[in-house]
């Protein structure tokens, strides 16, 4: 079978069944968001040892995600930012010591990595392997197909595209576009309805944009789009604003990493 045509969640699938350990990888901002629950289900039921691997760092307080980690019991885990280069040794340690754990007897140990869509692990991968080894884009879904990359003697990376849970994969609500746009499954330049998910995220973090940009809006959208549109003279023939185009403005600093939400 042609793996560019599998399903993405088969894929994965695939990767938890034939590997030793599974690396989840999550955004430390968004760390329930984009935890994967199907797949940790699966891989406990099949045996295997799952990290938690909590990427981009460098964008949070990390003392507040360590906080949210031990409430909610996510263990074991490693803190790492592909960018600023921070938990190398101590992931390939942890790597080392869940394979050990596993009492592997085949000749080589395989290593999953699994994780939604821009949460980074191809950017892990080559930061892991010290080699642009993995293939990396801002465009989300860019892997394709399964990857295996060697990291040391006996010891092999699976690296999948980025996965997205079965409900959402197959008949994504508003709701769910809501969230890939916030955690950057989807791109600012590709999704659709930009303004209703501006909408939603100042719902959900109130203030923040508005401080971002230093606009009184009262956390209405359609005043901060309208200021916003004004300030920068995107607009549409005839002068009014593009609260379209203005939207993706805003969506683009988010899923940079630019507005950061309150811990």
């Amino acid at each position: 079978m042609n793996q560019h045509r599998v399903a993405y969640p088969t894929l994965a699938r695939e990767v938890v069944r034939i590997s030793d350990v599974i690396l989840e990888v999550l955004d430390a901002r968004f760390l329930e968001k984009t935890r994967h629950k199907e797949l940790e289900t699966d891989t406990a039921a099949l045996g295997k040892r799952l990290v938690f691997v909590i990427n981009k760092v460098d964008l949070v307080d990390i003392d507040a995600v360590k906080r949210e980690l031990t409430r909610k019991s996510m263990k074991p885990y490693v803190l790492v930012s592909s960018v600023k280069r921070i938990g190398k040794q101590a992931l390939k340690e942890r790597i080392y010591i869940e394979v050990r754990r596993m009492k592997v007897k085949h000749a080589a140990a395989h290593v999953g990595i699994i994780g939604y869509p821009n949460t980074g692990k191809s950017s892990l991968i080559n930061y892991l392997t010290g080699m642009k080894v993995a293939s990396t884009s801002a465009q989300s879904g860019h892997t394709r197909g399964i990857q295996k990359i060697k990291l040391a003697k006996g010891l092999f990376l699976l690296d999948t595209p980025g996965v997205i849970p079965d409900e959402e994969y197959i008949a994504p609500v508003r709701d769910d576009i809501k969230k890939h746009t916030e955690i950057g499954v989807k791109t600012y330049d590709t999704m659709k309805d930009p303004e209703f998910v501006v909408a939603r995220l100042m719902q959900e973090h109130l203030g923040l944009f508005e401080d971002f940009y230093e606009i009184s809006a009262e956390g209405d959208p359609e005043i901060l789009l309208e200021e916003l549109g004004k300030k920068h003279h995107l607009l549409k023939k005839g002068g009014a604003v593009d609260h379209e185009r203005t939207a993706r403005v805003v969506l683009k600093a988010w899923q940079a990493g630019k507005i950061a939400p309150h811990s």
